[in-house]
């Protein structure tokens, strides 16, 4: 039996599932019925304020550990892959909708694609690619500053998601796909529905072959799927015309079709999809919902706004958009974004499946058990920020004494993850987070950021976490 986390003495005798709190549920449901899903996140955060740092419930016949406890997590999320991995069910739907990328893999499947996603994803490349993410930024303002002369609203998170689309298809496909000006049916559409999709299948309590088709979801993933065939028959194209970069590939796509046409590949046409789809769905919403909740919380906090507008300015002089090393050099702009996913955290809970008979916090967690790590609780509790509820940026700071180091608030918060299956796009998610924001503190005046209908701004979890229905209206500086 592996010991993932100590219990609260190295002597104690294990608990055994059964013996931890939760809340009641029915004979054969459980607590199916007492779960809105897309309110699944601050119902099992309720639960961890009533039943504490570890407890239980089910779901039809399936039994969830919850845990909350930042260390606890990070534990889990090391454990990685060999002791604890994505759950079968997550990886069963993936390969459902066409989509069992590096994110929903397992094993030595796991180990076979992330060296190439790592790769792809580095420093090195952000940097070569850098030029695209600013010809992208500058089509990005153009539209805004239209909708800002006109006085138009913006729907705030369709239009980042189309930035994030066309970031992501550039560096990853080598394709200029550009959505952010088009007004024709775009990708993006269709890539709004597999995720909702992907979270109904995982947290379902009724088996795959007893749900309904959803038509509209059948039609996005052949859209999806059509686009990304032929992102891939590109570049086998570009591949034949020029076979230097089969040994030097320019960029993901054409690594992974380099290694799938290679004499004796274990890659397969369906991996080399999977893991377009993974790219595209993983870097269109994660990022642009980020994205959504820093600018909401900047309306709300004008100080942090001014801050970052000035030090924009600053650090940009007489430039329309910053370098790829004056990126690096906005400081409170990053803090800002750490400090929104330390609120807003788009992956609000991570379902992991034992892979081995386990100890998880003086728990005894027999192998196929899914723990459900909760990533908020400890991010806005008092035992490790200061004032954990309010929007301070410049705690993330080095030196500002309000606060953990960065380094140790990182640990907590872990917007990324941790572990072995840490985000390979976080240098790239950053790099779009500073990149948008600084655009748009330059050059615009944020008039309001509100919901659809006003009133509170609802969160939503359809596999990741979004704001629901915001409206962005802007007022362009001279």
């Amino acid at each position: 039996m592996a010991i993932t986390t100590e219990g609260p003495r190295a002597d104690a005798p294990l608990r055994r599932i059964r013996d931890l709190p939760g809340p009641r549920g029915l004979p054969l449901a459980g607590n199916a019925l007492q779960i809105e899903r897309e309110r699944l996140h601050q119902q099992v955060e309720q639960w961890a304020r009533e039943y504490g740092q570890i407890y239980r419930f089910r779901i039809a016949s399936r039994e969830f550990v919850v845990i909350s406890d930042p260390g606890t997590v990070a534990s889990v999320l090391r454990d990685r892959p060999d002791g604890f991995q994505r759950g079968a069910r997550l990886n069963a739907a993936a390969r459902s909708l066409g989509f069992n990328g590096l994110f929903t893999v397992n094993g030595d499947e796991w180990r076979r694609h992330r060296p190439m996603v790592l790769r792809s994803l580095d420093p090195a490349h952000i940097k070569a690619f850098y030029p695209t993410l600013v010809k992208v930024t500058q089509r990005f303002e153009r539209r805004w500053r239209q909708a800002a002369e006109a006085g138009s609203a913006i729907d705030l998170q369709a239009d980042l998601m189309r930035y994030t689309v066309d970031v992501t298809a550039g560096l990853a496909f080598g394709t200029d796909i550009n959505t952010v000006e088009s007004d024709e049916e775009v990708i993006q559409r269709h890539l709004d529905k597999l995720l909702p999709a992907l979270a109904k299948r995982v947290l379902s309590p009724l088996p795959r072959w007893l749900t309904r088709r959803d038509p509209a979801v059948e039609a996005g993933l052949a859209a999806v799927h059509e686009a990304v065939d032929g992102f891939i028959a590109a570049a086998r194209q570009r591949l034949a015309d020029e076979p230097r970069l089969r040994e030097h590939p320019r960029n993901f796509i054409e690594a992974m079709v380099a290694e799938r046409d290679r004499p004796g590949s274990d890659l397969s046409d369906a991996d080399v999809s999977g893991n377009m789809l993974t790219m595209l769905l993983a870097g269109e919403d994660t990022t642009a919902n980020t994205l959504a909740w820093m600018i909401w919380l900047l309306h709300r906090h004008p100080a942090a706004a001014q801050r970052a507008a000035e030090e924009v300015r600053r650090v940009l002089g007489t430039g329309a958009h910053p370098t790829h090393e004056q990126l690096s050099q906005l400081d409170f702009v990053e803090a800002c974004a750490h400090e929104t996913m330390r609120l807003k955290p788009v992956a609000p809970l991570l379902i992991q499946e034992a892979v081995r008979d386990t100890v998880v916090d003086g728990v005894a967690v027999p192998a196929g058990t899914p723990v459900m790590c909760l990533m908020r609780p400890g991010a806005v509790s008092a035992a490790h920020f200061d004032d954990p509820q309010a929007f301070r940026p410049e705690r993330w700071l080095a030196g500002d004494g309000q606060g953990p180091a960065a380094g140790s608030a990182k640990r907590v918060a872990m917007p990324f993850g941790a572990g072995p299956r840490t985000c390979p796009g976080r240098y790239l998610a950053l790099s779009e987070m500073k990149m948008v924001a600084a655009m748009l503190l330059r050059n615009f005046d944020i008039a309001d950021v509100s919901s659809e209908g006003g009133g509170d701004v609802q969160e939503r979890l359809a596999f990741t976490m979004s704001p629901v229905g915001l409206r962005l209206r802007l007022r362009a500086r001279t």
